[in-house]
């Protein structure tokens, strides 16, 4: 499926976005255009069953598979924000970006304990409103919340579908195809300590933005960006 996309920049060097469940190419919002200060003309899709891009069959294969039919290869840099991070991994070794970054990629969801998760009740977050959405994200700016709400109200729920078998799954790469650097919340609910050292040994960079949380680029930018430095 060709993806929606959304572009800033127009500069010699490529990076390419792929954000989170729920979300679409909004949530880059003030990424895309600091990478194109930066030189970069950036492209961000909008996933299948998120934002302007088409409906239809949803699987994690399927997101991999159209972010490679959309997207060039070799480019300078791409991104990928949790689902974003998942299926840019499925992906990387066919997109061949020079260097990838995984921010708080959703390689480990775990059942928390004393919780009853599952996809059902995440499809229901789909009717969350304003006041939810701040009480979860209490440092996004009011742009944030305003975007997250539109998002939601284009998304198809159903996609959740696609993560009820992830559960309890360890996807964790077993080595990285490109240079790469996974980028961390503090805490993160999706990467543990353990997992993370894991991840160093298996060749990975690991850097945590501290305090931020799940969605880094939104919850702290300017720590989001520090933390890039020396990958773009």
């Amino acid at each position: 499926m060709q993806l929606h996309t959304e572009t800033w920049g127009d500069g010699e060097r490529l990076a390419v976005l792929i954000h989170g469940i729920m979300a679409d190419h909004r949530t880059w919002r003030r990424v895309g255009p600091a990478l194109a200060d930066r030189g970069y003309r950036v492209i961000a899709v909008d996933l299948r069953g998120h934002g302007a891009s088409g409906r239809g069959e949803y699987s994690p294969a399927l997101f991999a598979d159209d972010v490679v039919e959309t997207l060039p290869t070799g480019a300078d840099l791409a991104i990928g924000h949790s689902l974003g991070g998942l299926t840019l991994a499925l992906a990387v070794e066919r997109l061949k970006p020079k260097r990838a970054v995984f921010s708080d990629p959703a390689w480990h969801l775990a059942t928390l304990p004393g919780t009853d998760f599952d996809a059902e009740t995440f499809a229901r977050f789909k009717q969350a409103d304003r006041k939810r959405i701040r009480t979860l994200n209490p440092r996004w700016e009011e742009a944030d919340v305003d975007i997250e709400l539109a998002t939601l109200a284009l998304w198809d729920e159903a996609t959740a579908l696609a993560v009820a078998p992830l559960i309890d799954r360890d996807l964790l790469p077993t080595a990285p195809v490109v240079p790469s650097l996974v980028q961390l919340a503090d805490p993160s609910f999706l990467i543990s300590p353990q997992r993370a050292a894991l991840l160093r040994e298996r060749g990975f960079e690991v850097r945590s933005v501290a305090g931020a949380g799940h969605t880094i680029h939104r919850d702290d930018f300017d720590g989001f960006m520090a933390s890039l430095e020396g990958w773009i």
